[in-house]
């Protein structure tokens, strides 16, 4: 199995930036960027960011803000914390040195088991699996095991990691791993795998999709923003509000100011959109106001340029109205961030 896979693995993988690297600095920050982020939107984003933060130096030495920065459109802002939080550890615990073994890495915070198990094979060649999701799946279908009905998710994720442990590769772990989780990705999908072209086929009980726990259904809900602009020197400026630091979901990102229902406009938005936020699907209504008919502000409001709010650390969401305003440009492969601007309060 282990032959099969890695034949199919070297001709058929994807060409991924972080596939060029054995730096397990640049490993870690892909693994983290890849969870529950489409590959897509990962590519662009990492390459900005090692271009800004090209060493776990200088990661340990930037400020939150410019870090928030550079993961604005990623979502799970956590992420961006605890990657932060775990450079400066290294720096300061480890003289600047990563841990090289999926045990020692797992005390850094914010790494868990299967990054751990990531970095440490692919960058050190320790024999040890990564499971995820992608892996899960794979390794359930073939061995038959469907659904969690008569068994505790505890006890299947034993059995998962135990059979992931049995098979991966002791010569080239770190192959093995990303081909495990590339098959997953790519062949063996949640709905319609393609069972024709999987090098696993011939050993799959399965051979189709497999019965799983029902998912909970996506709710829907409601945002109302605010979008104030004004012309000035420096061009276009908009409103924006930061997020308390004490709030539970982004705190300290910025967006554009939030209308309660009540504060809701007559006239009709400028703009609407979708946005999906963890479990909730939102209809997103954006409507033109002008800066004396804003509700007064609970949070800190600033006015700020075009060119500065997209070097902030901005919400995705207002990332996303911006740029469908065409008052900000997202490109592709952004350089290195510029310094946190300074803001005009409101």
């Amino acid at each position: 199995m282990r032959s099969e896979l890695l034949t199919w693995y070297h001709r058929s993988r994807r060409d991924l930036p972080w596939r060029h690297t054995s730096d397990p600095y640049a490993i870690w920050v892909s693994e983290i960027m890849l969870q529950q982020t489409r590959v897509a939107v990962v590519i662009d984003r990492y390459t900005a960011f090692l271009q800004s933060f090209p060493t776990i130096q200088s990661l340990a030495e930037a400020g939150e803000q410019d870090v928030l920065a550079l993961w604005s459109g990623l979502g799970y802002y956590r992420r961006a914390r605890m990657l932060h939080k775990a450079a400066k550890a290294i720096v300061s615990d480890y003289n600047g040195q990563m841990p090289t073994t999926a045990a020692r890495l797992r005390e850094l915070p914010g790494i868990g088991s299967y990054t751990a198990a990531a970095i440490a094979s692919i960058a050190h060649s320790e024999p040890v699996a990564v499971v995820d999701g992608n892996v899960e799946r794979v390794l359930s279908r073939i061995q038959g095991w469907h659904s969690h009905d008569t068994v505790s998710e505890a006890a299947v994720r034993r059995k998962v990691d135990d059979f992931a442990q049995a098979l991966v590769d002791p010569r080239h772990p770190g192959d093995y791993n990303q081909a495990i989780m590339e098959l997953g990705a790519t062949v063996c999908t949640p709905r319609n795998p393609q069972c024709l072209v999987c090098p696993w086929a011939s050993e799959c009980r399965t051979l189709g999709e497999h019965r799983t726990p029902k998912r909970a259904a996506m709710k829907t809900g409601e945002i109302v923003y605010a979008l104030v602009l004004r012309e000035s020197s420096s061009g276009t400026e908009i409103v924006l509000e930061q997020r308390a630091a004490t709030n539970s979901v982004m705190p300290g990102l910025w967006e554009l100011p939030v209308l309660k229902p009540a504060q809701k406009p007559e006239h009709e938005p400028m703009l609407t959109v979708r946005h999906a936020i963890m479990q909730v699907n939102y209809t997103v209504h954006v409507h033109a106001l002008d800066a004396q008919d804003l509700p007064e502000p609970s949070l800190e409001r600033r006015w700020m340029s075009a060119e500065q709010a997209s070097s902030i650390a901005l919400t995705g969401l207002a990332r996303k109205i911006l740029t469908k305003a065409g008052l900000i440009r997202t490109s592709r492969n952004a350089a290195v961030i510029a310094p946190s601007p300074v803001l005009e309060v409101l």
